[in-house]
């Protein structure tokens, strides 16, 4: 499929190819969560591996995974070919994914740490070959600074869709009988491996990609090319914004079924909580469409951030048995999950296209590569964070019984502390420098200056 030129996009994007450059991310968005929600208990439990090095191996793989996402972003930016940038290293990374994606997830035969350790690599591995290249391709799709949030709503919308499919396979499983680990695991890659292939070769045939944009005059490369990114205002703030929120949002990923199980009382309710907070997220993403385009993607994004913030600073009211009172917190607050997810990409876009003008290239996977490794910083303060301070103010999820101080303090930290983490991005995002009159005039100076 050869590579689409700029002028052919210079119509807007229909509807249409909007959603069939989102409809990969329904597969793709499914691979990572059971690495969280099963892999270690089906590899320790059923498999019996030892927790440790279970823990182990797939921290050292997420380590390796870090170090693989500048080399990526870099290499999809320069490798040059009759069929674009982006759309090689999809059609390269799809079989690794679904390959890898079979073997840690239905081991066959007698498995050890080694086979985890390294499958789990090649799995990271082959999702950065995918999804680094993906979001670029996405962010390069448009120069409309509207219609920006909307080719990343369409692809969250999908991710958040296949993330209600993958609970929704483990309910309907649940009903009838197949309770185990193998199980659900066989139907979560089956999907993937069986899907994935098809959507991804509907967008590589019918989503066209832009030619990288090379300016006139000067083009810095090497060590100038990476100081511009530092003197990039926006950048840095979208980047400190991005740990604020995906800091917040993990802790209380990272306590919701302590919650549950210990406070509310209810642990059996997390997938239908997760399920309806999902769905919830979904739905309401027009609204989020429709405030962006009338007060900017940034303030939309600020607003979505305070939004979670404030009904997660009523969470600590929620005490033995409010599980109606826990429910409606979780799913308001939820409601605008998927904005902050899609908003942030949006607003990358337009951060790129500054780096184009300063730099004279267009740097779109270097900028995500850049991107993905604030999100993992920020996974992993957040786990840190939720987990080091629960155990300070002395709460021990082992415990047969617990005080109320030690459950009010848990409470605290998963209602307080992230409403703290929303507030702290106000003033970073409210008077965001790329608004929809100077990313105007960003791209006028862009096409003015093409070779």
């Amino acid at each position: 499929m050869p590579q689409q030129t700029t002028s052919i996009l210079a119509h807007p994007l229909s509807q249409k190819t909007m959603a069939l450059y989102g409809l990969p991310h329904l597969c793709h968005s499914m691979v990572l969560l059971p690495l969280v929600l099963f892999i270690p208990s089906y590899y320790a439990d059923d498999l019996a591996l030892p927790l440790k090095e279970v823990g182990t191996a797939i921290a050292l793989a997420r380590l390796f995974d870090v170090v693989t996402d500048p080399i990526m972003g870099w290499l999809s930016d320069h490798w040059h070919t009759p069929w674009g940038r982006r759309k090689p290293w999809l059609a390269a990374g799809t079989p690794l994914l679904i390959l890898a994606t079979w073997m840690v997830f239905v081991p066959a035969g007698k498995v050890s740490v080694t086979y985890l350790l390294i499958w789990t690599c090649l799995l990271f591995l082959a999702f950065d070959i995918f999804d680094l290249p993906y979001k670029a391709w996405g962010a390069e799709l448009s120069t409309r600074y509207k219609e920006r949030t909307r080719v990343a709503a369409w692809r969250e919308a999908f991710g958040a869709s296949g993330h209600i499919l993958f609970l929704l396979v483990l309910m309907v499983m649940g009903f009838m009988g197949y309770k185990g680990n193998r199980e659900q695991l066989m139907a979560i890659a089956s999907i993937v491996c069986l899907f994935l292939p098809v959507f991804v070769i509907l967008a590589l045939a019918l989503v066209p990609e832009r030619t990288p944009e090379m300016l006139l005059g000067e083009s810095h490369f090497g060590w100038a090319g990476y100081k511009l990114i530092l003197h990039n205002k926006a950048f840095i703030l979208t980047v400190i914004a991005l740990i604020l929120f995906g800091t917040g949002l993990i802790i209380q990923a990272t306590l919701h079924k302590m919650v549950l199980k210990h406070v509310v009382g209810r642990p059996e309710l997390f997938s239908n909580m997760i399920l309806a907070e999902t769905c919830v997220s979904l739905m309401v993403l027009p609204i989020w469409i429709w405030l962006a385009d009338r007060i900017s993607k940034h303030r939309a994004l600020t607003v979505a951030g305070i939004w979670i913030g404030l009904w997660g600073a009523a969470l600590p009211l929620v005490g033995h048995g409010d599980i109606e009172l826990y429910i409606s917190l979780i799913i308001l607050r939820g409601s605008s999950l998927a904005a902050v997810i899609f908003l942030s990409s949006a607003i990358a876009a337009d951060v790129i296209d500054h780096d184009t003008a300063a730099s004279g290239r267009q740097r779109t996977g270097f900028y995500f590569s850049l991107w993905g490794m604030a999100i993992k910083m920020a996974i992993g303060l957040g786990v840190y964070l939720a987990t080091t301070l629960t155990a300070y103010f002395g709460f021990d999820p082992t415990a047969a019984s617990h005080s109320v101080e030690t459950e009010y303090a848990l409470m605290r930290i998963y209602g307080w502390l992230p409403c703290g983490l929303m507030v702290l991005a106000v003033p970073v995002l409210w008077n965001y420098p790329l608004t929809e009159e100077k990313q105007q005039a960003l791209r006028a100076d862009i096409e003015s200056r093409l070779k």
